[in-house]
């Protein structure tokens, strides 16, 4: 499935509820669900009632554009939770959390997760002092991440840094901000995720 291209508002619209993927916008009076709470095009104030199946497939899609991930890679975490021990739902949304790009974002070096996904792309990161430009890498405990040294004045970089001085750090995450590193304490735990979503559905989904 192709990477949507169109208008980020118009998703949280249609999912009704804020997905954070436009930075700063998402905390302001601009934020296109607090302005127009309701769905995108000529009928979107006509909701109609779900099937089963519907309210499922709109949980998984949530899910996968709150994170940026494509049908197909989002189907491949999905089998790494189920193979996992624990809890199926719990294991995807930690696999998620796990990224690189999510991690970035979260460590506040990009002010979206669609910035942080660049920054790591165009080769800015580093994880254990080892330059990663896949943004779908994932950490893990006692791992170090960090801006390129030869990247620290990137004044996007700076300026992201400086914005997220305001914001909290999860609390698996441990933040350095004079030396614009971070490191990976724990895997995330599951309250500590801020999206409201049902990943048993999710589960529920791909079981059929």
């Amino acid at each position: 499935m192709a990477r949507y291209n169109g208008e980020q508002c118009r998703i949280c619209r249609r999912e009704g509820c804020k997905l954070f993927l436009k930075g700063d916008r998402c905390y302001s009076d601009k934020c296109s669900v607090t302005r127009r709470n309701y769905g995108p095009g000529d009928h979107g104030q006509k909701r109609s009632k779900l099937s089963e199946y519907g309210t499922q497939l709109r949980e998984k899609q949530k899910t996968r554009y709150f994170y940026g991930v494509g049908e197909k890679q989002f189907r491949k975490y999905f089998e790494m939770a189920s193979n996992k021990k624990g809890i199926t739902g719990n294991n995807l949304l930690q696999i998620l959390e796990s990224r690189l790009d999510n991690v970035v974002y979260r460590l506040g070096f990009g002010v979206s997760r669609a910035q942080a996904r660049q920054l790591v792309t165009h080769g800015n990161i580093e994880v254990n002092g080892k330059k990663v430009n896949i943004a779908s890498y994932l950490v893990k405990p006692s791992d170090i991440i960090s801006v390129r040294e030869t990247k620290k004045d990137n004044p996007v970089i700076k300026e992201n840094a400086q914005k997220g001085a305001t914001r909290p750090i999860p609390e698996w995450l441990e933040l350095d901000s004079e030396k614009l590193s971070g490191k990976v304490i724990r895997y995330v735990n599951r309250d500590e995720i801020d999206l409201a979503v049902e990943e048993h559905l999710i589960v529920e989904l791909y079981s059929k």
